[in-house]
C-alpha cells in the first residue's frame, strides 16, 4: 500500500510518498521571509503557488496510479497555510479517485520517529517552532504530560536570532554560534511542575546582548538553560511513568547539544535514546504520508466534507487502533 502525504502547517511544504516499508520520494519547498518571521498570509501564498509544481515533480517521480490513499496535515497549525494544504488533498482525492485522511500534525511526528528508530513506547520530546510537548502514550491516546506555556522552543530561538539581526531559521544560526560560546550567564529558568515557559528567557537574552555580551555566549547561555529545562521535564517523565527510551522528535530535534543532553540523561537512567534521521525530523510529507497510511489501514477515512482545518487540533483527540 502507497500513501501520499502533503504538510504545510507552517513555513515547510512538503510532500512525500511512502509504502509500509520506506520513503519512495520527499521533496520540499519551504518558505522563507526576506525579514522577520512567517507571516500566514505570505507564507499561504507561498504554499499555494508553489503547490503545483511540486506535486508536478512529485508525479515525475511516482506514477499516480500507484497511489492508494491521500494524506494531508489537518492541524494544529497556520490557518492559511493549512487551508492551502486541505484544498490540494481534497482535489486530488477526487481527481485521483482515492480515500482521504487528515492527519494530525503532531502525532503524524511521534509516529514517523517510532517507525524509523526502534522505539517502541517512549517518553517522546516533541521540539518545534509552534510546539514543545512530552508526550507518552497511555491507552489507545497520547497524552501530553508538560507543555510549553507560551511558545515554542523553535520560536524562542528564531525570536533571538532575529534580534541579533539573523535571519530565519535562526535555530541552527543559534547553534552555531553556541558552538563558540565560553560564558555561561544565568537566565531565567521557569518549570511549574512538568510545563515550562521560554518568553522570559529571551528577553533576558535580548537584555544580555543589548549590553554587550558576545553573541555566542548568549547563544551558548540560551541553548544550555532552554535544553536544560526540555532534558529535566523529560527526565521526570521517564520517571513518574516507568518507561525506558526517549524519543526526540520536531525541527529542532536536529539540535546536537539537545541531542547530547538527552542522550546523557538516558545513560545515567539506563534508557535508551532515539531521535529519526534529519530529514524527518522537522515537518516533511513523509511522516504526513505514513500516518495517513496507518490510519487509513485501521478504519480511518476523512470524509471530503468534513476534511475541515484544525488549527488547535490536538495530539489527545485522536484514537490511537495500532501498537
Amino acid at each position: 500500500m502507497i500513501a501520499l502525504g502533503i504538510e504545510g502547517t507552517a513555513w515547510s511544504l512538503s510532500v512525500g510518498v511512502v509504502n509500509e516499508n520506506d520513503v519512495i520520494a520527499l521533496l520540499n519547498d519551504p518558505y522563507q521571509p526576506k525579514e522577520g518571521g512567517i507571516h500566514p498570509r505570505e507564507a499561504s501564498q507561498h504554499h499555494s503557488e508553489r503547490m503545483a509544481p511540486l506535486l508536478s515533480r512529485l508525479f515525475d517521480k511516482v506514477e499516480r496510479d500507484s497511489i492508494d490513499v491521500i494524506a494531508f496535515s489537518q492541524g494544529p497549525g497556520m490557518g492559511p497555510c493549512l487551508r492551502v494544504v486541505a484544498t490540494a488533498a481534497r482535489l486530488l482525492s477526487v481527481k485521483l479517485k482515492k480515500p482521504l485522511v487528515g492527519v494530525n500534525h503532531c502525532l503524524a511526528h511521534v509516529e514517523v520517529g517510532r517507525w524509523k528508530t526502534r522505539a517502541k513506547r517512549p517518553v517522546v520530546l516533541y521540539v518545534s517552532g509552534g510546539n514543545s510537548q512530552v508526550i507518552a502514550r497511555r491507552g489507545n491516546r497520547y497524552r501530553v504530560f508538560g507543555e510549553t506555556l507560551d511558545i515554542g522552543i523553535g520560536n524562542a530561538l528564531d525570536k533571538l536570532a532575529r534580534y541579533m539581526g539573523l535571519k530565519h531559521p535562526g535555530g541552527p544560526k543559534i547553534e552555531k554560534l553556541a558552538e563558540n560560546g565560553k560564558k555561561y550567564h544565568p537566565l531565567p529558568y521557569v518549570v511549574k511542575g512538568m510545563d515550562f515557559s521560554f518568553s522570559g528567557m529571551v528577553t533576558a537574552a535580548q537584555k544580555l546582548y543589548d549590553s554587550g555580551v558576545s553573541p555566542e555566549d548568549v547563544a551558548y547561555s540560551f541553548q544550555e538553560t532552554a535544553f536544560a529545562i526540555l532534558t529535566e521535564v523529560t527526565e521526570r517523565a521517564l520517571a513518574y511513568l516507568g518507561l525506558n527510551e526517549v524519543l526526540l522528535v520536531g525541527g529542532v530535534a536536529a539540535n546536537r547539544r539537545l541531542q547530547e543532553m538527552l542522550r546523557v540523561m538516558c545513560d545515567d537512567r539506563g534508557a535508551r535514546f532515539y531521535t529519526p534521521p534529519k530529514e524527518l525530523a522537522g515537518d516533511n510529507g513523509a511522516m504526513i504520508a505514513y500516518t495517513g497510511l496507518l490510519m487509513y489501514k485501521h478504519g480511518y477515512v476523512t470524509p471530503v466534507e468534513k476534511s475541515y482545518v484544525r488549527p488547535d487540533f490536538r495530539i489527545e483527540d485522536v484514537e490511537v487502533r495500532w501498537d
